[in-house]
């Protein structure tokens, strides 16, 4: 007798998080703990920004910890590169990676800045997704966002899109721009970690339905100067557009 298929997930969980190059209030890096608390929520996709190598054994590097521990697809972006190792954000998926580009959105001589996006296959069908950390300077950030704006209009109005990072959103600028692309948005206070203030650390997605829920976890104080963003999201909401053509290109 065959075994049952096992059951298709209903919910993907994400979880966004700036790990400040894994140094804690402690002032000790200790990845460890990075590690720890993100597996614990139990997240499908992963974004991690401040991922930092440089100066750190090379047998064991960050990202190799990290994709041990989180999931087997990854697509990283390299904003600095040195000679005793790089640093800069990662998207992390237990479920395949598709159509991976990196964009740059990177202003004069200000830090290089990169968005990270990618298709991600589900078992209940694809979305996309949308990875960054922004700058500090508001008229960077304006140009960084007119970027993200023509990002989020290149794909498909109907297709499942998810954009999430570290955004510096300090005034809420990043959330107006998005609001008719992106009509459901995480609202967690996420830094300082010790006393957050600022919702800088945000999830944006469509279709509206597709949000279910999402939280931080006041833990993360210890092990970064950001609070994490965890949300679940409805995969058959995220998916419609995909299921849809490919039910009418088999009709």
């Amino acid at each position: 007798m065959n075994a049952p298929a096992p059951a298709l997930p209903h919910s993907a969980r994400i979880l966004t998080w700036n790990i400040h190059k894994g140094i804690g209030a402690d002032r000790r890096y200790d990845l460890g703990r990075i590690i720890d608390l993100t597996r614990r929520h139990e997240p499908d996709i992963v974004s991690l920004q401040e991922v930092d190598s440089r100066g750190r054994d090379p047998t064991n590097l960050p990202l190799a910890a990290l994709k041990l521990a989180l999931g087997s697809h990854h697509a990283e972006a390299r904003t600095i590169v040195a000679e005793d190792g790089h640093y800069g954000h990662v998207l992390i998926s237990r479920w395949p990676m598709e159509q991976i580009e990196l964009h740059d959105v990177s202003v004069g001589r200000k830090e290089p800045r990169c968005a990270i996006e990618a298709v991600i296959g589900t078992p209940r069908g694809s979305f996309r997704v949308i990875a960054t950390h922004l700058g500090l300077g508001l008229g960077e950030r304006k140009r960084q966002i007119a970027r993200l704006v023509e990002l989020a209009r290149r794909a498909e109005p109907t297709e499942g899109l998810v954009m999430l990072g570290d955004f510096n959103d300090w005034h809420g600028e990043v959330r107006r721009a998005l609001a008719d692309l992106l009509p459901a948005w995480s609202f967690l206070r996420t830094f300082p970690a010790r006393r957050p203030i600022f919702k800088l650390d945000r999830v944006f997605c469509r279709p509206a339905g597709a949000l279910i829920q999402c939280w931080t976890d006041g833990e993360a104080k210890r092990a970064s100067d950001h609070l994490p963003v965890i949300a679940d999201l409805a995969l058959e909401t995220l998916t419609a557009h995909q299921r849809a053509v490919h039910l009418s290109g088999a009709a």
